[in-house]
């Protein structure tokens, strides 16, 4: 999957013959996976229709303020498309465009969206030799560079005036080719294989009732989210719960007990970069699963328990290059059991939280935790959203690939 996947993009287009070459970019953006949202000055359509856009981003091209529908003007609100969009890209960028980006002239729907953009800015210059190397056209180059836009500077080539020089925008594909390491420059765990577990197993006593516990999944899906977030391929695998995950990079296996959560483990724990334990598993199961619901009338003398299977100390056992990281939830002593676990079951890491922590733990939407590495002092968090949590985990596991 592209790291462009999903991503927002403006594409803004203003007038120069190079404006052909801006399907090309849509179509391969698209192609990517990206949404593509096209603002384009009015003289850009003199290069390049409106209808041909539409047609490659499956979206509306936006050319002024305000457009009609059915008789009644609709505001193309600027403010909301600058906060829309993860990146904007400015190509071609004219020499009039460029000179209005460094002043701050907002005479078109582009240069509004310009201003109000909270995003990357890249900017794509195309126009004839003598008008590129003119020092005010340079020096409004470089205000934008020192304004925090991002420059695709203009390259050789032969240029409509028949001449050959600098001028020439970059090609579309080496365009796409600098958006996506960008974004994987920002995705520190781009191309990185996660297994993340979450909620709890249900161990079932008969066809109704089960032995399970109070886990709601958030703090899992929170990790899901963050890792995917940040460019890596996740495989949630999560008991019972309410809760869900949209990202295009988080692939879902739902299980209900704890023997099928060791098979899910199992199956792709070969080929991943880390395991993260989220879940809370349960500890025991009846020996025996009734086949018929247990009536009331009739009674329950005892219930035989077994433990369940010990997930993480088997993905210990097979740990080759992975990272495995475990959580432990406690009600005392909760970092020297902690500290104990990370031997015996050889793991690389583990997160604490505890029980006796208030807004810690089963239901709450924050946590506080410890994070604890062999041979390193443990790491303290204050309360947290599971979110922010989540962030946190994802920090410590970036530098632990990078120490790896």
């Amino acid at each position: 999957m592209s790291i462009l996947h999903d991503k927002q993009i403006l594409l803004g287009i203003s007038g120069s013959i190079a404006a052909y070459k801006t399907p090309t970019i849509a179509r391969l953006l698209v192609k990517a996976g990206a949404k593509v949202q096209v603002v384009m000055t009015e003289a850009a359509k003199g290069f390049v229709t409106p209808l041909t856009l539409s047609t490659l981003t499956d979206r509306e091209v936006l050319t002024s303020f305000t457009q009609e529908d059915n008789d009644n003007d609709v505001w193309n609100n600027h403010v909301s498309l600058g906060l829309w969009a993860d990146l904007m890209l400015i190509a071609p960028a004219s020499a009039n465009t460029i000179a209005k980006m460094a002043t701050a002239a907002a005479d078109n729907l582009l240069m509004a969206t310009y201003l109000s953009a909270k995003c990357p800015v890249f900017f794509a210059p195309a126009m004839d030799l003598d008008m590129h190397q003119h020092p005010a056209n340079q020096e409004n180059i470089n205000r934008l560079v020192t304004n925090g836009n991002i420059l695709i500077p203009a390259i050789f080539g032969s240029l409509a005036s028949g001449l050959e020089g600098v001028g020439r925008m970059e090609e579309p594909e080496q365009i796409v080719c600098i958006l996506e390491d960008y974004f994987k420059s920002n995705s520190p765990l781009y191309g990185k294989k996660i297994v993340i577990t979450a909620g709890p197993t249900y161990e079932p006593i008969d066809p109704v009732r089960f032995i399970g516990n109070h886990s709601s999944g958030k703090m899992g899906y929170a990790l899901a989210n963050a890792a995917a977030q940040q460019g890596a391929e996740v495989t949630l695998i999560s008991g019972p719960t309410t809760g869900n995950t949209k990202h295009p990079n988080v692939y879902f296996v739902a299980v209900n007990t704890a023997a099928e959560m060791l098979d899910a483990c199992l199956e792709v724990y070969d080929n991943s970069d880390a395991l993260i334990m989220a879940a809370a598993v349960a500890d025991f199961q009846p020996t025996e699963q009734v086949k018929q619901k247990i009536k009331k009338q009739a009674g329950l003398a005892s219930l035989s328990l077994t433990p369940t299977p010990d997930i993480i100390s088997k993905l210990g056992e097979q740990k080759k290059d992975q990272l495995l990281i475990g959580f432990a939830l406690d009600t005392q002593d909760a970092i020297a059991n902690a500290q104990k676990k990370l031997i015996t079951k050889n793991l690389d890491a583990i997160v604490v939280n505890s029980l006796a922590d208030e807004g810690a733990g089963f239901g709450h939407d924050t946590n506080k935790i410890s994070f604890l590495q062999a041979n390193k002092e443990a790491v303290h968090y204050n309360l947290k959203s599971k979110q922010e949590v989540a962030l946190d985990v994802m920090n410590q596991l970036k530098s632990m690939f990078d120490e790896s």
